[in-house]
Formats: C-alpha cells, sequence, structure tokens
C-alpha cells in the first residue's frame, strides 16, 4: 500500500485505478488514498468494509429486504455451536469463510458426521489465506445457476444496473466460461434482479462499478455476495451494452454525474467470455508454469491479456493468460464466433 501512494504522490498522479487484484477490495487501502489526497477509482472504504465481511453484508442485505439464503451468519464461532446450527439450516450446507473469496475457506458437508472436519479446514484455509477464520454457514442448493449483476453509481445518488451475466460454469469455485445476458432466466426475474442489486448498492453507499452476486435455483434468488470493484467478466457487460465500464469508473472517479436513467441503457446480443488457464487438464486442471515459447490470440473477436510470448508464467501469479470475449446477434452466433476463435489460438510451452 506505501510503496503504491508514494508513487502516486512521486509522479503527481491524481488517482489510483486498482484493478481486479486484493488490493481493489482492501477499505485500508482505499482509506490511505483518500488520507493522501488521491482519488481511490472505487467506493468508499466504508461499503468495501461493509461488502468485504459477508456476515455483515448478509445482515444489511436483511435489512435492505434483499433475499438472502437460509443459513447462519452470526458471531459466535465455537465448533459445537455452529454445529447446532449446522443441523438447524439442514444438509447438504456450505461452509464459507466470511472474509473470503475464490473459493478459499470454502467446504461442502453433505451430513452431520462430517461437519467438524470439514469446518476446521475451512478455518485453517481462512486463516492461512485471508488472517481471518471466522466462516458462515449456508444452505446449499442442488441445482444452482451463478446470477450477477453489474451496478454503476455515482457521487449524487444515481445508481442503475447494467444487466445480469451467467457465471455458472466454474472449475474449484473460480468461474471459467461467463455470459451475458443470462440465457436461462424469465424478463421478471432479470428486473427483479436488478432492483435487488440497486437497492443492495444503495443500503450502503456504493459509488462507482461493483457487481452484486446472487445464486438461483428456479425462479428464486438469493443475495450471495457483492464484488466492490470490476469484475474480470466486466467485457460481457460492455459487449452487450456498448459502454465502457472503465470509463464511467473514471467519470464517476472525477465527480461527474453519470448522466444515464436506467431505461437509457442498451442490451444488444449476447456475449460470451472464456477464460484461458495456464492449467494442465490431464493432471486435475493444476496450474502449469514454464516459458510462453509461442503465444497467438486470433483476430475477429476482442482479447484481453497480460502476456506475450516470451514471458515466464510463474507460480507466483494467477494462472489466468487471456479472455476470449465473442459478441453476437444471438447466443449462437456468440458461442460459434468463440469456438473458431479457440480453435485458431496457438499456445506453446505451457499446458
Amino acid at each position: 500500500i506505501e510503496k503504491i501512494v508514494d508513487a502516486a504522490l512521486a509522479t503527481d498522479a491524481q488517482g489510483v485505478h486498482p484493478g481486479y487484484g486484493f488490493l481493489s477490495e482492501n477499505a485500508a487501502f482505499a482509506a490511505r488514498c483518500a488520507e493522501a489526497g488521491i482519488i481511490f477509482v472505487g467506493p468508499p472504504a466504508s461499503a468495501i468494509e461493509s461488502m468485504g465481511s459477508k456476515m455483515e453484508a448478509k445482515r444489511l442485505m436483511a435489512e435492505a429486504d434483499v433475499p438472502i439464503l437460509p443459513g447462519y451468519h452470526g458471531p459466535i464461532q465455537e465448533p459445537d455451536h455452529l454445529l447446532r446450527e449446522a443441523e438447524t439450516v439442514g444438509f447438504p450446507l456450505l461452509i464459507k469463510a466470511s472474509a473470503g473469496g475464490g473459493g478459499k475457506g470454502m467446504r461442502l458437508v453433505e451430513s452431520a458426521e462430517d461437519f467438524m472436519a470439514q469446518l476446521e479446514g475451512a478455518q485453517r484455509e481462512a486463516r492461512s489465506a485471508f488472517g481471518d477464520d471466522a466462516v458462515l454457514l449456508e444452505r446449499f442448493l442442488t441445482a444452482p445457476k451463478h446470477i450477477e449483476v453489474q451496478v454503476m453509481a455515482d457521487t449524487y445518488g444515481n445508481v442503475v444496473h447494467l444487466f445480469e451475466r451467467d457465471c455458472s460454469v466454474q472449475r474449484r469455485h473460480q468461474k471459467v466460461i461467463e455470459e451475458a445476458p443470462a440465457p436461462s432466466i424469465s424478463s421478471a426475474m432479470r428486473a427483479a434482479l436488478g432492483q435487488a442489486a440497486i437497492a443492495a448498492a444503495q443500503q450502503v453507499g456504493y459509488v462507482g462499478a461493483g457487481t452484486v452476486e446472487f445464486i438461483s435455483e428456479g425462479n428464486d434468488f438469493y443475495f450471495m455476495e457483492m464484488n466492490t470493484r470490476l469484475q474480470v467478466e466486466h467485457p460481457v457487460t460492455e459487449a452487450v451494452t456498448g459502454l465502457d465500464l472503465v470509463e464511467l469508473q473514471l467519470r464517476v472517479a472525477a465527480g461527474e454525474p453519470l448522466g444515464l436513467g436506467q431505461d437509457d441503457i442498451p442490451r444488444k446480443g449476447h456475449a460470451i467470455e472464456v477464460r484461458l488457464y495456464a492449467e494442465n487438464p490431464g493432471k486435475r486442471f493444476l496450474p502449469s508454469t514454464g516459458r510462453l515459447d509461442y503465444f497467438e490470440l486470433p483476430d475477429g473477436i476482442r482479447v484481453d491479456t497480460g502476456v506475450r510470448a516470451g514471458d515466464e508464467v510463474t507460480m507466483h501469479y494467477d494462472p489466468m493468460l487471456a479472455k476470449l470475449i465473442a459478441h453476437g446477434e444471438d447466443r449462437d452466433m456468440a458461442i460459434n464466433k468463440l469456438v473458431d476463435a479457440l480453435a485458431h489460438a496457438r499456445v506453446a510451452g505451457v499446458d
């Protein structure tokens, strides 16, 4: 944090855009920028803090009448108390790290007999990853969809949603394929999700770009968490709305009003993003390291990447090499464009 603040001050930078990394959801970093007179391109530290704890977030959402999954989100963390709460929630259930994300500190528990062992594992992983072993318990849905809504808010109290994304295709709780709009929801559910996301953002005095994540089954949906930053999958929303989310972030951070009402936001066609990972499918998708001897991705679709041929893929960073984003008039056209692009992608040196 201090090195980034020092660099901003030394270069007379007016603001810092935190990207998608850990500091993008770090309330201390946002507060430190404000203290140094540097604009943090994101929400106020108070909103990051409110949504950074899954327990606090659920409490706030319940107050705002945003539906939440049945579960236990309380402060008492003694194992015996958690077991009793788990039996009340019913099995199967998920144990989740309150401070967590990215699938860390998350365990599926099928029965009461397995609970204590899984609790110990989840707490150990949460302690290691986040320095906080508090957990919450949630009913596990057996046929869920992961639906998230992009919101944008300015400093004048205007909040809009930019429709939803379906991010249900995951591996180890990490998203792999994301698309907009969600192909399986009705227009009534789309409207209800959008309104719930706006209510969530208003409840915490949100500013900037954020994503409200829901889990759905049938026509029911429940709040999961809010990511207080730009998401890796934001390009599919840009593709269907024609809006540049980073530009909107910068305008809001500069104190401009959004200048957009809900009815001003278009939704055209369908977009799908696939994350290209350096991982070995033959070894349970374990990350693969090494030198990128060859790295050529196709033209004709949007490609976001941070690597090129000759770069080393190391164990110190996320194994995602690139994102390929295809947009078409309908879902079939987007899928066909993406499949064609992947067939013409050439990567050698890592799995």
